[in-house]
């Protein structure tokens, strides 16, 4: 703990984010591709969920669960986004101290939330290609309604004492982050006070429901692949491949990514700190902005939804 010597100036209320410390010059030229991206990610998530919302063929649970996938990821993007644009057209670099914590709390949670949401459609798709005659008792409206409520609560409830244990920490003095978003340790490692349970709780709490999730994802994949490569039938094995494609590369790209975020935050003194946040922006904004696009091009009901809904209007 540190030193009551240690507080003598005025407690912190607000922090001041520097995006790209070494490279300020870089924002403003960041800032269209930025931009476009964003409106993207916004644009494609809206129209899947409008698609999905009014074509009657879409009212099933797989697609229930892709609406819940397009909902975490338009709140993530939100979540972060403006602020960043904000940072980088208007030099609004201040954040409040509450706004700073329910900002970590939300990238904290809905993270883990899209991880988890991952595993069930993986369950979805193991069900319906391993035990197709049971599928449609088993993956029902109120199964689709008991995984939200299971994906949010866990990923919820569990992610809560990051944001809560960086908030008790005492801010004493210096209060810049180097950071566009208010991530745990750019925050914590602001206090007068030891981290290392803070530290060690998210370093915990985000691999156990990160690598649990992916463990069932992989092992539902790989019932799948032993169930396909069964199929005799000529054309079968590709036609049961073909329903789990988009969520396959959906799922490789979301950990890619996030892969080579953790690596990159591993290999910090090797690497510019420049680069780990601008990566960790790309993740607030790739994965949302691609996810629907690959659906829709994809899956053929989908691209039918939308071509009914554009004639629509």
């Amino acid at each position: 703990m540190a030193s009551p010597s240690n507080y003598s100036s005025p407690p912190v209320s607000e922090f001041l984010l520097i995006c790209f410390p070494n490279y300020q010059s870089w924002q403003h030229w960041l800032s269209l591709p930025l931009s476009l991206l964003f409106l993207l990610a916004m644009g494609a998530n809206a129209t899947l969920l409008i698609t999905i919302w009014m074509e009657a063929s879409l009212h099933e649970p797989m697609y229930y669960l892709l609406s819940l996938l397009s909902l975490l990821d338009m709140v993530l993007c939100l979540t972060v986004i403006p602020k960043v644009l904000a940072i980088f057209w208007f030099d609004l670099r201040s954040i409040g101290f509450f706004p700073c914590f329910l900002q970590m709390f939300i990238m904290n949670s809905f993270l883990t939330m899209e991880s988890c949401t991952f595993m069930v459609m993986a369950y979805d798709r193991y069900v319906a290609i391993c035990h197709p005659l049971h599928y449609p008792s088993i993956i029902t409206n109120q199964f689709v309604a008991r995984a939200t409520i299971f994906v949010v609560a866990r990923n919820a409830l569990v992610s809560l004492p990051v944001p809560v244990l960086s908030a008790r920490l005492g801010y004493c003095a210096e209060n810049t982050i180097k950071n566009c978003i208010c991530t745990n340790l750019s925050v914590s490692k602001l206090s007068c006070d030891d981290i290392t349970f803070n530290r060690l709780y998210q370093f915990v709490a985000g691999w156990t429901l990160l690598g649990s999730d992916l463990i069932l994802i992989i092992l539902s994949y790989s019932c799948i692949l032993k169930a396909v490569l069964k199929i005799k039938v000529e054309g079968a094995a590709a036609k049961a491949l073909s329903t789990c494609g988009s969520h396959f590369i959906l799922i490789l790209f979301f950990s890619t990514v996030l892969l080579v975020l953790v690596i990159t935050n591993l290999a910090r003194k090797k690497i510019p700190p420049d680069v780990p946040i601008l990566l960790n922006i790309l993740h607030h904004l790739i994965p949302p902005a691609l996810n629907p696009i690959v659906y829709g091009v994809r899956t053929k009901e989908i691209k039918q939804g939308i071509q009914k809904l554009l004639r629509r209007l």
